[in-house]
């Protein structure tokens, strides 16, 4: 009997904030067909909103690869002062809310700031352009790449690595032939959550870019924007996409991670 129960209500509880929710946004995009649906994705305003979506988040998963990996190996392979500090550091943004970490971005790099103002001075505006939008993004999904790698580097020990250094190899010849085939399905799963953080980030965003239409529009502040003018119709085919993008970065986490948490090989 409470085997039934908790399953009635692990049910109720996903229709009532889940399904339902999306499956009325999707009713309501192709309510009229899929003409609307195309035609406000094609608007330029859209096209524009999901170039800026794409940029951002490709310059993010690139930053957070590669500062994933690299701390990753570094809180696993090797001993040093502030190491669990360093680790604490990495998880932060899983704790400080997307909206402060805008806010500390526009302290630091805003326009009269020392630091900001100098890159100004330089011709570099952070705030309210791509460079800012792209600092935040980063900082929220800064955890995803490294704590999807730590478990597997973990498992996969260091001793082939170390009969590699024996016979003669360089580090990057035995990373690149020893480590990284051992870690690529962990790495694949912290680069599609990535991905997803990115593609879906709001809070950080909105501050720093200012929400300019057509300018420093994402395609989540386009959505807002769009249904604060009372343009339904492009806020919902926008949203369906988001929708169908989460919906295909779900697919890829769960064919990545049995591969990672099973011998990451």
């Amino acid at each position: 009997m409470a085997k039934h129960v908790l399953r009635l209500t692990a049910v109720v509880y996903i229709l009532f904030l889940l399904v339902l929710p999306v499956g009325l946004i999707i009713w309501r995009t192709f309510g009229d067909g899929l003409g609307p649906f195309v035609e406000a994705l094609t608007s330029p305003s859209a096209v524009h909103a999901f170039k800026v979506t794409i940029t951002v988040a490709a310059w993010a998963v690139v930053a957070n690869t590669v500062f994933g990996v690299g701390a990753a190996l570094l809180l696993v392979r090797h001993e040093f002062p502030g190491k669990r500090l360093l680790g604490a550091f990495i998880d932060l943004p899983m704790a400080v809310s997307p909206v402060v970490v805008g806010l500390a971005l526009i302290l630091v790099y805003g326009r009269f700031s020392p630091a900001g103002g100098l890159l100004e001075s330089w011709g570099i505006q952070v705030i309210f352009s791509t460079p800012g939008m792209v600092l935040a993004t980063v900082f929220v999904a800064l955890p995803l790449v490294v704590r999807a790698i730590v478990p597997v580097l973990e498992e996969l020990g260091d001793e082939q690595e170390q009969a590699a250094h024996t016979l003669g190899a360089s580090r990057l010849q035995s990373f690149v032939r020893i480590t990284l085939p051992g870690i690529r399905w962990a790495l694949g799963y912290g680069v599609v959550l990535c991905l997803a953080r990115s593609l879906g980030e709001y809070g950080a965003v909105a501050v720093v870019s200012g929400r300019l239409v057509d300018q420093t529009q994402t395609l989540t502040l386009f959505v807002e924007e769009r249904f604060q003018n009372f343009d339904q119709p492009a806020a919902f085919a926008a949203a369906t996409a988001l929708a169908l993008i989460a919906v295909v970065t779900l697919l890829l986490t769960k064919l990545l991670r049995p591969k990672d948490l099973s011998d990451g090989n």
